[in-house]
């Protein structure tokens, strides 16, 4: 599957991006406060895993926040390791 080709939806309401995929749904759930996003945890079903759809998840959710002028705590460890081989979203990493 081409990441490029995902459908990958904001819901505000449930706090996740989301994207349906074939026997499952991929998100990232996360939760807000202010202008701060806490990025809390990621799941793509284990037949779409190491296909890059949770890294387009992520980086769709921060793209976002960049857009919203948000910051981010990456709670989840594999949103940190996102941010950290992509080291253009390092900057919008919550301080302290």
């Amino acid at each position: 599957m081409e990441t490029g080709a995902l459908d990958i939806r904001h819901d505000a309401d449930a706090g996740r991006f989301e994207v349906e995929l074939p026997g499952g749904r991929a998100y990232l759930l996360y939760r807000r406060e202010g202008d701060v996003l806490d990025l809390l945890s990621t799941f793509v079903p284990p037949e779409h895993r190491h296909r890059g759809i949770g890294e387009a998840i992520v980086l769709a959710a921060l793209e976002h926040a960049r857009r919203q002028g948000y910051v981010v705590i990456p709670t989840c460890p594999f949103v940190g390791g996102v941010i950290e081989r992509n080291p253009e979203y390092a900057e919008l990493v919550a301080e302290g």
